[in-house]
């Protein structure tokens, strides 16, 4: 779907930006969902869905950039720490590891949610607030992925929680 939305955003066709940005989300939810229904997890679709993740949050900021400059601008501490928090710990994670790390956090998860929330009510108009109230969540989730990063001895996907992966270092 990013090539798709790269090129709505340059056409500056808001309706099917956010239209192809909400399917973009309803797929990769239900593909989390299939992949557990189904007992298909695995460590390569764990990497090819955070690689996925990073392709649609990219193109979300950019198309964003692109369509509506003027409220990024309005908006740019709360876009900047969406950005940075989501940039970062991949940052880390590569570094470290040498790979995107495929952690899938419920913190992240959630953040994700209110931030799909949070972009289009405020590049439709209704409201900045649930916008604002994504970026503090990501910063959150971000945090909590940078410390899993830190404290994890060996890349591992899906682990939910900072708690998870300490409890994980323990069994080791």
């Amino acid at each position: 779907m990013a090539p798709l939305m790269l090129y709505l955003a340059l056409q500056k066709m808001e309706f099917w930006f956010l239209a192809a940005l909400l399917f973009s989300g309803f797929t990769d939810v239900l593909d989390g969902f299939l992949a557990r229904k189904l007992k298909q997890i695995t460590r390569l679709g764990s990497h090819l869905d955070s690689l996925g993740d990073f392709a649609i949050y990219s193109t979300m900021a950019a198309g964003a950039w692109i369509i509506w400059p003027d409220i990024v601008g309005q908006e740019i501490l709360y876009f900047s720490l969406i950005l940075f928090s989501f940039l970062i710990p991949v940052w880390i994670g590569l570094i470290k590891f040498g790979r995107l790390t495929g952690y899938h956090t419920w913190s992240v998860k959630l953040a994700v949610f209110i931030t799909f929330i949070g972009y289009v009510a405020l590049f439709s108009g209704f409201a900045s607030w649930p916008f604002k109230l994504a970026s503090y969540l990501c910063v959150y989730a971000g945090i909590e992925e940078i410390l899993i990063t830190i404290v994890m001895r060996h890349e591992r996907v899906d682990v939910r929680s900072f708690w998870t992966a300490l409890g994980y270092e323990k069994t080791e």
